[in-house]
C-alpha cells in the first residue's frame, strides 16, 4: 500500500520493516492487521500500511507522516535492543502503542508478550518425550523477542543438563532450509528443533524428507505461530499457536484509547499454547544416522 491517507477517513499508521517478500508467505502480519482492522472499522478509522526495508526508513515514515498529519497513531511492532523508534516518536509528538516482546518503561501504551512461558513449555513437553539434541531456529538476534526465548531456553536446557544448539535465520523458507540441512547434517543431529515461525519449520520439514529423515520417528519438529500451512503440512506441523487475530484486536483497542486522549489499559497478548500433532513424538533411541 502506498502511504497516502483515503479523503475524509483518518488512519493508523503501521510501518514494517522487513522484506515485502515475506508477506506474501508468512500469515502472522496479515492476521494481526486483519484483527487491528476489524476493530478501528467500527469507528470508521483504517490501517495506513508502509512496507520498508529497515528501521531508518521506518523512522523517516514517522517523520513524514507525523509532519503532514496522516495518521493519529502508530503501532510499533518487532521492537529490537537498544531501539530508536520510542524515543523518535516521543520527540516527534506521534502518539504510539507498541506491540510484542516489551523492555521498556510502564509509562508508555503498550501489549506486551511472554515469550518466555511458552517456551518453556515447548521445552518442558520435548523434554517429557526424551529429547536431549535440542536445536533452535531463531529469528533475527537483535529483536527483543528473539533474546527474550533464547534466554528462557538456555535457561530451562541448563536446568536440565543440556546444552541446546542454536542457529539464526529471518523467518523465510531460505533460512529454514540452509539451516535446517546444516543441523540435520551434524555429527550428533538434534532430535527435535523449535522454529521462531511456521515459515521456517515448513522448509525444516521438507528438508528432513529430502533427506530421508522421519518425522516425528526420527525427528520432532515444532513452529512457533499455528496457520493454515502448518495444519495441512504432512505431516501436520506442532505449533506454538496464538490467537493473533485477538492479539490485534487489542492493539486496536489500545489504540483508541490512546487517541480518544483517556488512560491506556495495560494489556498482555493471548498466550501461545503448545499444540501438538503429527511432527512431535518420543525421542528415538540409538546414534543418529541418515537415510
Amino acid at each position: 500500500m502506498s502511504d497516502t491517507s483515503v479523503d475524509g477517513t483518518e488512519a493508523i499508521g503501521l510501518v514494517l520493516a522487513r522484506p515485502a517478500r515475506l508477506l506474501g508467505v508468512e500469515p502472522f502480519f496479515m492476521e494481526f492487521i486483519a484483527g487491528i482492522e476489524e476493530r478501528l472499522a467500527e469507528r470508521r478509522l483504517s490501517v495506513l500500511l508502509h512496507v520498508v526495508a529497515t528501521h531508518d526508513e521506518e523512522i523517516a515514515t514517522h517523520r513524514r507522516w507525523a509532519e503532514r498529519c496522516l495518521v493519529d497513531a502508530v503501532v510499533v511492532v518487532n521492537l529490537t535492543v537498544g531501539d530508536r523508534r520510542p524515543g523518535v516518536l516521543a520527540t516527534l509528538g506521534l502518539p504510539a502503542v507498541f506491540a510484542g516482546a516489551w523492555e521498556g518503561g510502564p509509562d508508555l501504551p503498550v501489549v506486551a508478550t511472554d515469550n518466555a512461558a511458552p517456551v518453556r513449555e515447548a521445552l518442558g513437553e520435548l523434554l517429557a518425550l526424551g529429547h536431549r539434541r535440542i536445536a533452535r531456529v531463531t529469528g533475527p538476534a537483535d529483536l527483543v523477542h528473539t533474546r527474550a526465548r533464547t534466554a528462557a531456553l538456555a535457561d530451562g536446557c541448563a536446568a536440565a543438563g543440556i546444552e541446546p544448539v542454536l542457529v539464526e535465520g529471518d523467518y523465510s523458507a531460505e533460512a529454514g532450509t540452509k539451516l535446517t540441512a546444516q543441523l540435520l547434517r551434524r555429527p550428533e543431529r538434534p532430535t527435535a528443533i523449535l522454529y521462531d515461525n511456521d515459515v521456517m519449520a515448513i522448509a525444516g520439514l521438507g528438508v528432513a524428507k529430502d533427506l530421508g529423515i522421519a518425522v516425528p520417528d526420527q525427528l520432532s519438529l515444532v513452529a512457533w505461530d499455528d496457520s493454515t500451512m502448518c495444519r495441512l503440512a504432512s505431516p501436520p506441523l506442532t505449533t506454538m499457536s496464538v490467537d493473533v487475530h485477538r492479539f490485534g484486536v487489542m492493539v486496536a483497542e489500545s489504540v483508541l484509547e490512546l487517541i480518544d486522549g483517556g488512560p491506556v489499559t495495560a494489556r498482555r497478548s493471548p498466550p501461545a499454547r503448545f499444540t501438538p500433532r503429527g511432527t512431535t513424538a518420543r525421542a528415538p533411541k540409538g546414534p543418529p544416522s541418515l537415510g
